[in-house]
């Protein structure tokens, strides 16, 4: 398993879900992954559920804010990456390009943060750690195991992520699909391809471990869930893309893990 304690600045730490229905969201992915809540005070009539696995924090589930309900933002799992200040990153990621919608700001004593979107209009947190260092646990069944995103300009995308984070970006060698591995300071940090299909926004896709894959997508489906595609085989594993009953998409993943 992959336990921590701390993020080298560039990595994935944290991924959270924004929701229109938190109850039903909690109710899902407690049955699909065997998460616990942790609920956390968010405020007036907000909560922001910590969920875990086997003591740690590997994800969250909010509610969606009214705005995006109104405009018909669909929900959504948001992918963060650790960082040593918000606020010069978000600085940067505007002088590459891209887009700052929420000026860095304090999230109680857990951390600092900001809402970006690239220039291909995929949108990221950035998470400055406090007390809250991200997940506890990755890599792991019931764990965050792979951050992807999906962009129509992967030149454009892999320039911008790379002066932003210092990422190394290259082609996966042996890849069916065109496929970009991206490095962090040495360690695998997530991977780039095209949009699928080619009319979707750009995204970055949130994978989840579990032990047998057919048997998560049957169980989806019995929840209320939607398998959208899979079993595939990505030589190292096989994956399935799947939306929750209230349509937020993410992947899973049966394969191997680093630890």
């Amino acid at each position: 398993m992959g336990e921590r304690t701390e993020y080298a600045p560039g990595t994935f730490s944290w991924v959270d879900l924004t929701t229109t229905d938190q109850d039903a969201a909690r109710a899902f992915y407690r049955e699909l992954f065997g998460w616990g809540a942790d609920d956390m005070p968010a405020g007036e009539g907000i909560v922001y559920s910590m969920m875990t696995k086997d003591g740690h924090h590997v994800a969250a589930i909010s509610p969606q804010p009214q705005a995006q309900r109104e405009a018909g933002v669909p929900p959504t799992w948001n992918s963060y990456v650790t960082v040593a200040s918000a606020d010069e990153i978000a600085a940067k990621a505007a002088a590459l390009g891209g887009t700052v919608h929420a000026e860095p700001f304090d999230v109680f004593d857990a951390g600092r943060m900001a809402v970006i979107q690239d220039p291909q209009g995929a949108w990221f947190m950035v998470w400055e750690p406090k007390r809250q260092i991200g997940a506890g646990l990755v890599n792991a069944p019931g764990a965050l195991v792979w951050n992807e995103l999906g962009t129509t300009d992967v030149d454009g995308a892999s320039a911008f992520y790379g002066q932003l984070f210092g990422w190394g970006i290259a082609p996966f060698e042996g890849s069916e699909q065109p496929y970009w591995s991206i490095r962090n300071g040495g360690r695998s940090n997530g991977g780039m391809m095209p949009v699928q299909p080619p009319h979707a926004p750009p995204h970055w896709a949130v994978y989840f471990g579990v032990d047998d894959l057919e048997a998560a997508m049957a169980r989806v489906q019995e929840l209320g869930g939607t398998v959208h595609a899979g079993p595939i085989d990505i030589q190292m594993a096989r994956i399935a893309i799947v939306a929750d009953p209230q349509g937020a998409t993410f992947a899973l993943y049966d394969g191997e893990l680093e630890a």
